[in-house]
């Protein structure tokens, strides 16, 4: 029961959770959708965090769907083997695990040294960037140090299966039995921070800017030249 419950009920469970707060979110508390800037408390670190957490989290995002999403079958097919395919995974995905962590470390420290960005931050912003720190870090953990001192996991086998299963409404639950114990706490604080999305700032990741490159360009002028305009 201990095992259906974590890798059947779990999973479904966060996920509506998920779907049902962002529709609600969605319709009733759109004013909070997106994330304000604090760019004008603090510009200095925010600009070396901010750029490594949001582009680590992007190439993590693609590799986790080139490792979970797609069949090992699929590489075979193509020539790629096991062992080319771990050595990608591991740099690629450590490199990705390494920007997200030290991203989130900046932005964390800089939540709590910098006082205005400490004192307009909530609880929530602190929980996000808290939890997240946590799964990345066991996700670099997993990539660059386990993998390759303790044994090169094939999740290919096991966990993407189980992953893919849970679309099709047939969840493979007995595959995750076999699962060393610190994938199985990864997936499952993933699955719990999807959960959290809606009662967090997390919300605007839903919010993709694909027509920011067509947006016209905004002007700003200082507030000095426009009065020695005027």
């Amino acid at each position: 029961m201990t095992t259906y419950f974590w890798w059947v009920i779990f999973p479904y469970i966060t996920i509506a959770i998920m779907i049902v707060g962002v529709l609600y979110r969605y319709a009733f508390r759109q004013l909070s959708w997106a994330a304000p800037s604090t760019e004008f408390f603090e510009k200095k670190w925010l600009r070396i965090g901010s750029p490594l957490f949001h582009w680590g989290i992007v190439f993590a995002f693609i590799g986790h769907l080139m490792g979970m999403v797609v069949p090992k079958d699929f590489y075979e097919f193509l020539g790629i083997t096991d062992h080319l395919y771990h050595i990608g995974a591991i740099y690629g995905g450590g490199l990705a695990g390494l920007m997200v962590v030290v991203g989130l470390i900046i932005l964390l420290i800089r939540k709590i040294v910098v006082d205005p960005v400490r004192i307009h931050a909530t609880f929530a912003d602190f929980f996000t960037v808290i939890a997240l720190l946590i799964v990345a870090g066991m996700g670099a953990y997993m990539t660059i140090i386990y993998n390759t001192t303790v044994v090169e996991y094939e999740y290919r086998t096991t966990i993407g299966p189980w992953f893919r299963s849970l679309f099709v409404l047939n969840p493979n639950y007995q595959l995750m039995e076999s699962v060393p114990l610190l994938f199985k706490v990864h997936i499952i604080a993933a699955f719990g921070l999807f959960a959290s999305i809606p009662f967090t700032r997390l919300i605007h990741f839903y919010s993709l800017p694909v027509n920011y490159p067509l947006r016209a360009p905004q002007q700003y002028r200082s507030r000095n030249g426009y009065k020695r305009n005027g």
